[in-house]
């Protein structure tokens, strides 16, 4: 299958790296030290949302402020062998000019930035969860990066493993290829759905990028 699109917005988590673990281990020790109990952790969706979203579900407001920050701390703390390269990620982005694609995140800058750099990316263009009010399942940040890089949104494809961010592609107008990295293919709605981005390939011609998918 081949997609015509002059633009490539990536999710970071479950899309470009793996942090699954670095993730459940850091919030695990978060929600033990704000007394939540394993019940109303599990009922909770993580992956996908920003902190402060999560944090909003499980505490009185007056706390969230605080507990993102302390979320953040230890997420960062925690980056250092706690992140990896999903398959295809370094092969696809090598192969697509800075100004083409960008990175559409529901964690924070830091922590983003954090992530990234531990395994040697570094975009030209990241849209964390500080930049934005209305997180995924919003469009918002996908609009906001087709935005920065001067784009239609109907010209952008969207890469992502959560229903949240496929629901927020969808929403922005955009084409979605989904990874089958955290969630199964059941649960994703998606235009294609992939294994991971070694289906995935692009060539650049003409001021837009081709991009070839194994489906």
């Amino acid at each position: 299958m081949k997609i015509r699109a002059e633009a490539l917005l990536f999710d970071n988590d479950g899309t470009l790296v793996s942090s699954l673990e670095s993730v459940h281990r850091c919030w695990s020790r978060w929600a033990g030290e704000y007394g939540i109990t394993a019940e109303e952790f599990a009922r909770v969706e993580l992956h996908g949302r920003p902190a402060a979203e999560i944090a909003a579900d499980l505490l009185p407001a007056a706390r969230v402020p605080e507990a993102v920050v302390r979320i953040e701390q230890l997420e960062v703390a925690d980056v250092a062998g706690g992140v990896h390269l999903l398959p295809g990620t370094r092969a696809l982005l090598d192969s697509l000019p800075a100004d083409r694609w960008a990175v559409v995140t529901s964690a924070t800058r830091r922590l983003a930035e954090a992530r990234l750099g531990e395994v040697g990316i570094r975009p030209k263009n990241l849209v964390a969860a500080d930049d934005i009010t209305r997180g995924k399942p919003d469009p918002e940040p996908f609009l906001l990066a087709a935005r920065r890089l001067g784009v239609d949104p109907a010209r952008c494809v969207v890469f992502e493993d959560a229903p949240a961010g496929l629901q927020a592609g969808r929403a922005a107008g955009m084409t979605t290829v989904a990874l089958t990295t955290t969630h199964r293919a059941a649960e994703l709605t998606a235009d294609v759905v992939v294994e991971d981005l070694s289906a995935v390939s692009a060539l650049v011609a003409d001021g837009g990028v081709e991009i070839s998918v194994r489906s």
